[in-house]
């Protein structure tokens, strides 16, 4: 008779973890992936995404145990998703009850899919490969989030370290998807620690406990000491130059927009923007930026120099010789018939063919003809509407124009100003900061420094502005390049290279902001070779799913 092993302390745990019921560990997961987009980001919670996955580990343990049928596992693991989405982004719901709501349920539900696909997996190809296969096939649907038509990367595991950049600054080699890889190792390798000797690590577990806690360990420490290094090591590169950023703050539900309740003139903002410019204007400013739709009317671009506002600017430039100008604007471009407009083209009896544009504007001093950059990374729901989703979602408002805007396929780079030969920005408008490889794009175009425009009042008083105000961090390091960032009402102020915030200004209020930045012309590896890890993992998916298939219809054939 083999005698029974006595019950030790951590088999006793494992034993009543394991009796949680599911909704308790679902919650709990929730909890616990919260505390990267924490409502008030601190790198104090960060470290929670470290053992947030360990809940939905142990719970789908508990139900492969149980025997649980399909629907049971799938409302589990939907439960934990809806969870973590509403803890984390239900500020959407600020614009309107049914966006916030609709960006929850259906951004959980397309969680699922890389969850139900690792199941599939490991029912089929059993333990080793099935646990593999699970952060390969996250960062596929990570990678794929940031690309397609309903795209909402928001939740990207690796954007949950911009609460804390001194963590992360080997994101210049690897892009915010090396900080998902880095989430997924240290929750498996906690796990396997935890329950090694029930059969789920891919490789047999033995030792002490010491020893087997050992790789977590080192999995969070090796990172954070190269990050060390390199954060310590780093110094700012590039020349020198001055920068103005403006906040007019105007709210944009009342005082933003024409129909407002307490409408501001546009004649009004403009003169308050250009007030604001005077205030830290120097004879060393070269660059002044306005935020997302601070020209706002809209403008038409094939008569846009003879608009009256566009001639005040200009003339307000040519006091002021040598400072360029960078400011968000709402344009329509118009096309001549039908085959040659675009697929958001919309048509009036009156005006034809036309598109609206999201539009960064861009005057390299008083007399140079104004170059256009289109927004081209798009709100879902708001800026661009699926076909398929159209007739669906064409109602919900998520902050300002309802419906598809045109776009453009490149990353435009404005040019440098005749003084300040280095200075070449990148115009990322609002939601495009959400974007590594995206952003990087404009570095691999030659920007020495992001100009970020934005209208954050959107999400009234919420941590929707101070995430996106965070994400811009990482956008830094990935690139190694400056952020000058204007808001509409948010944040407005400065980032460095290494990710640090350098210069604040309060929210909710007029104000402006004057900072000397950095005009980097060396690139990272990141920026040279973009989303390897997604590109990566999607290859490696496609692999799996098609072995696991193949294997599942084999063994079907072999049953018959």
């Amino acid at each position: 008779m083999t005698p029974t092993r006595p019950m030790t302390t951590t088999s006793t745990a494992r034993t009543s973890l394991l009796r949680l019921r599911t909704p308790v560990l679902a919650a709990l997961g929730a909890l616990l992936l919260s505390g990267g987009w924490a409502p008030w980001p601190t790198a104090w919670l960060v470290p929670l995404l470290f053992i947030g996955w360990l809940p939905y580990l142990l719970m789908e343990r508990k139900l492969t145990l149980e025997g649980a049928r399909k629907g049971r596992v799938f409302a589990s693991t939907y439960l934990m998703l809806v969870g973590w989405n509403a803890l984390t982004t239900w500020w959407v719901s600020y614009a309107e009850l049914a966006a916030g709501i609709a960006a929850v349920v259906l951004n959980a539900l397309l969680m699922c899919l890389p969850l139900m696909a690792f199941r599939q997996t490991k029912k089929r190809l059993g333990n080793r490969w099935g646990y593999l296969s699970l952060p390969i096939y996250w960062i596929a649907f990570e990678q794929l989030h940031l690309h397609w038509d309903i795209t909402w990367p928001w939740l990207t595991l690796g954007n949950g370290f911009a609460a804390a950049p001194g963590w992360v600054q080997w994101y210049e080699y690897t892009g915010f998807l090396g900080g998902s890889v880095w989430v997924w190792a240290v929750n498996l390798l906690a796990f396997w620690a935890w329950f090694g000797r029930g059969g789920v690590a891919p490789w047999a577990v033995a030792g002490t406990a010491r020893f087997r806690w050992a790789a977590p360990v080192l999995t969070v420490a090796v990172p954070l000491f190269i990050s060390t290094l390199i954060g310590r090591s780093y110094e700012e590169k590039g020349p020198a130059a001055e920068v103005v950023v403006v906040q007019p703050n105007l709210d944009p539900y009342v005082e933003k927009f024409e129909g407002g309740a307490q409408f501001v003139p546009y004649d009004e903002q403009l003169t308050r923007l250009l007030n604001l410019s005077e205030q830290k204007l120097t004879p060393e400013t070269r660059l002044i930026l306005w935020p997302e739709t601070a020209l706002e009317e809209p403008y038409w671009e094939n008569t846009i120099e003879s608009h009256p506002k566009i001639r005040r600017v200009r003339a307000w430039l040519a006091r002021h010789p040598g400072v360029a100008l960078l400011t968000g604007i709402t344009t329509l471009g118009s096309y001549p018939n039908k085959e040659a407009a675009s697929e958001t083209a919309r048509y009036r009896d009156d005006l034809g063919y036309y598109d609206f544009f999201n539009t960064g504007a861009y005057f390299a001093g008083a007399t140079a003809p104004v170059a256009l950059y289109h927004k081209s990374r798009l709100v879902p729901g708001v800026e661009k509407i699926p076909p398929v989703l159209a007739s669906l979602i064409s109602h919900i408002d998520l902050g300002g124009t309802v419906g598809s805007v045109g776009s453009q396929a490149e990353r435009t780079v404005f040019a440098a100003p005749a003084n300040a030969p280095a200075l070449r920005v990148a115009p990322i408008i609002c939601y495009e900061s959400i974007y590594g490889d995206f952003v990087g794009e404009y570095a691999r175009n030659g920007a020495t420094l992001l100009g970020l425009v934005t209208n954050d009042a959107w999400w009234h008083d919420s941590p929707g502005y101070r995430q996106l105000l965070s994400y811009g961090q990482l956008r830094c390091i990935e690139t190694r390049r400056d952020l000058a960032r204007s808001a509409n009402t948010g944040f407005t102020g400065f980032i460095n290279q290494k990710g640090e915030i350098t210069q604040r200004e309060t929210a909710w209020i007029p104000t402006s902001s004057r900072a000397t930045v950095h005009l980097n012309t060396e690139t990272t590896f990141y920026v040279r070779f973009g989303e390897l890890i997604g590109r990566g993992a999607q290859l490696a998916a496609v692999l799996l799913l098609v072995a696991a298939t193949v294997i599942g219809w084999r063994r079907k054939r072999l049953a018959v």
